[in-house]
């Protein structure tokens, strides 16, 4: 679960990791009077206006403007909220403004780029940090990975006060600014375990002309399989920022993910997903989604299932593979029939079944008087669809 910047870092500062003083606005005279107030509580004129949307990158898209006094600010905040912003992170669509970040302006010194992410591999929080502040960190890692320092942090003594001290050398950092920094980590990481994170960045870091220190950005994602720890969550969920039929769903209790293909997949277990994705790749194919029903739905879970992948426009026909276990096939022959028919089904529909009561679920695709391909396997069932939506 993604959250914005502002609501980031008013975690952060619970937690005591200094970040510039904001305000965050809705609207455009919301903007203005944070502006005034900022200016007014700072001394200073320069503020930054800047917008939410859950994707990165947004300074180089217009969504972060620099501006001195409140008029300016007022104007920047006209041209911001509404706007679509299209990063790299947003896709060709882009995002639309509707929530800013009014921040007080800084005397920056130099940018550091620093992070925390769960490393399921060595199954610790590895940290990072780098000297390549404020830029793509993706592109840092892939032409110049040395420039990345990482430590991985053992859970059972936390990060150690010698291991940010060790990074905060490394990145050039000495006296205030080094104490800072090793602070700032120790702060995150406890962060970072006690909010269910599974990753804090920071980019960038700032060093202020004084020497002192700030978390001037705040990405923050949390691992939703702690969500029945943490019902203050959905206080910082934006819906608006979903995607609507991940969220539809989520609330059927279904495990779903959007992709850019024309195959939509229906499938139970998420290894068997996997696989059913791959295996369309394989005769030539692009699955439209990842979807999971898992192995205890019902018949009005797969119906809410096959539902959702019919409203995807980009679907040009549909495979169901289910392996029957715990899940019965004739739960499943069920809903996909009186999906079919409730929603009207105009792409090609393959099925396989293989199970617990297969020949039953079988038996009723055959009587249901439906246009359904079966399928023999897992392979005679992608490449039927494959070849189906390649005619659609």
């Amino acid at each position: 679960m993604n959250i914005h910047e502002y609501q980031g870092k008013q975690i952060f500062q619970r937690y005591g990791v200094p970040t510039p003083k904001g305000i965050p606005a809705f609207t455009v005279p919301e903007a203005a009077a944070a502006a005034k107030q900022l200016i007014s509580d700072t001394g200073n004129e320069v503020v930054v206006v800047k917008a939410q949307i859950h994707a990165g990158g947004r300074g180089k898209a217009g969504g972060v403007k620099v501006v001195k006094g409140a008029a300016a600010a007022e104007e920047a905040a006209k041209a911001l909220l509404g706007a679509t912003l299209v990063t790299p992170q947003t896709g060709p669509k882009g995002k639309v403004v509707q929530r800013l970040y009014v921040e007080q302006g800084l005397a920056i010194e130099r940018e550091i780029y620093m992070a925390m992410l769960v490393d399921r591999e060595v199954r610790r929080v590895l940290f990072m940090a780098s000297t390549e502040g404020g830029v793509e960190i993706e592109k840092v890692a892939e032409e110049t990975p040395e420039k990345i320092l990482k430590v991985w942090i053992d859970p059972a003594t936390g990060l150690m006060p010698y291991q940010a001290r060790k990074i905060g050398f490394a990145l050039g950092l000495s006296g205030k600014t080094l104490n800072q920094f090793s602070a700032m980590a120790g702060k995150l990481y406890e962060m970072f375990v006690a909010e269910d994170c599974s990753m804090v960045e920071v980019n960038p870091f700032c060093v202020l002309k004084d020497g002192s220190a700030v978390a001037l950005d705040a990405k923050v994602n949390f691992d939703e399989n702690a969500s029945f720890r943490h019902k203050e969550w959905e206080d910082l969920r934006d819906a608006s920022e979903e995607n609507a039929v991940e969220t539809a769903a989520k609330q059927a209790g279904l495990s779903y993910v959007a992709l850019d293909g024309n195959i939509g997949c229906l499938v139970n277990g998420a290894g068997l997903a996997m696989s059913t994705m791959d295996i369309i790749k394989h005769f030539g194919g692009e699955p439209a989604n990842f979807l999971d029903v898992g192995g205890g739905a019902t018949k009005e879970q797969v119906t809410e299932a096959f539902t959702i992948i019919t409203k995807d426009p980009s679907v040009r026909g549909i495979f169901v593979n289910i392996f029957g276990g715990i899940m019965k096939c004739d739960v499943i022959a069920a809903g996909v029939i009186a999906a079919t028919k409730a929603v009207g089904l105009k792409v090609p529909l393959v099925v396989r079944l293989e199970g617990t009561n297969v020949e039953l679920g079988r038996k009723m695709l055959e009587e249901s008087g439906l246009a359904i391909t079966p399928a023999n396997d897992m392979k005679d069932g992608a490449q039927k669809i494959v070849a189906l939506a390649g005619k659609g």
